[in-house]
């Protein structure tokens, strides 16, 4: 198994709450009881949602605040919740800033059920060059940038759209030790892993469980909106379009589609690990899982009650029509070190929706 260097890791949830302890971590108001996971924490949106005309990055030489009094168009005061519209562009102060000792970096994704509603977030740090990437020592606000994408939504202050994750050094598994952390405790479903670039490969599943199985959802156009912070509040069929086995095992993608599809390996991340989903490499398709997304310690783990959990992936086509067949490989995960084990695994605790998952929707739509 690979061996943990010294003083670099993901930081898990007990490191997270003695950031705010130590003034590291400062939020507008109280944390939520469930906002703190296993090796990241929850960021909630602020009170005002600034359209703007495009997406922007502040750059070297300037705050984001800065660039949106020359880019923003109105403000939309998010307190009593309130629409945000498919294919606008939305910067929202978020309710955590940060004040970052030098020791200490972190990067931010969509949430899992924020990926599922096809809403294209990422986190800005002033005088940032890089979406989602937090410089170690940062001091200052964050902001997250909000674009629906397939769906309208409702959402307010204090909806948790993203997460972020913090790291102390370079926690990152090579190619060996990640075979030998596979062969010690079974990462993915399969006899012969598929392991380069940093990380181990998933493909997908279109076979499902045979002819006229169910394998997928394609999302629905010009639907009622979606609450973000309503569980089970919309029926599928509304927003979804069923994919069934039809005999032959592929899909093709059709551009400019939103695609919920499932991987065929079961995924298993030990408690001593963190993994993340990377972006695929457009090289191999034209198409690309959408959303890059964390999966915490424990996940599809059988002690904190999975047994090896599958990923739900969000697929989109590139600019032509795309053919996904069965077994096609469209993304891979990499490892990462903890610092230490957390407190509570993934599926133990209140806010672990996806344990133990197969093909299957966010929260907010009823089984």
């Amino acid at each position: 198994m690979a061996r943990h260097t010294v003083g670099a890791g993901i930081l898990s949830d007990r490191a997270i709450r003695a950031l705010f302890d130590g003034g590291k971590l400062v939020a507008d108001r109280p944390l939520d009881g469930d906002q703190i996971q296993p090796a990241s924490l929850d960021l909630r949106l602020g009170k005002i949602a600034y359209r703007v005309r495009a997406s922007f990055l502040p750059g070297p030489t300037s705050t984001v605040k800065d660039k949106l009094v020359r880019l923003s168009m109105h403000e939309i005061d998010l307190s009593a919740g309130a629409v945000l519209e498919t294919g606008c562009v939305y910067i929202v102060p978020l309710l955590e800033s940060l004040a970052l000792s030098e020791t200490i970096s972190a990067s931010a994704n969509p949430k899992s059920s924020t990926g599922r509603l096809d809403i294209f977030t990422r986190v800005m740090a002033d005088f940032g060059q890089e979406f989602d990437k937090i410089p170690a020592g940062y001091n200052g606000p964050l902001w997250i940038e909000v674009s629906p994408r397939t769906f309208p939504i409702v959402a307010r202050t204090g909806s948790r759209l993203s997460q972020i994750r913090f790291r102390q050094g370079k926690a990152l598994l090579d190619e060996t030790e990640l075979m030998a952390l596979h062969q010690a405790e079974t990462l993915v479903a399969s006899e012969t892993p598929n392991v380069s670039g940093g990380g181990i490969a998933l493909s997908i599943d279109l076979a499902g469980d045979g002819r006229d199985s169910l394998v997928g959802y394609r999302g629905k156009h010009h639907t009622a909106v979606v609450d973000v912070d309503k569980r089970g509040a919309q029926d599928v069929h509304d927003f979804w379009e069923p994919i069934y086995n039809r005999g032959s095992a592929d899909l093709i993608l059709d551009p400019d589609e939103f695609y919920i599809l499932v991987s065929r390996e079961s995924v298993h991340v030990p408690p001593d690990y963190a993994a993340e989903m990377t972006p695929f490499d457009p090289l191999v398709g034209e198409f690309r899982v959408h959303y890059a997304g964390f999966f915490d310690p424990g996940f599809g783990h059988s002690a904190a009650g999975g047994a090896g959990s599958r990923a739900v992936l969000e697929v989109r086509s590139h600019q032509v029509p795309f053919i996904l067949e069965h077994g096609q490989i469209v993304g891979r995960l990499v490892y990462e070190r903890m610092l230490e084990r957390p407190d509570a695994l993934y599926g133990t605790g209140a806010g672990s929706n996806y344990q133990a998952q197969g093909l299957k929707l966010s929260k907010h739509f009823r089984s």
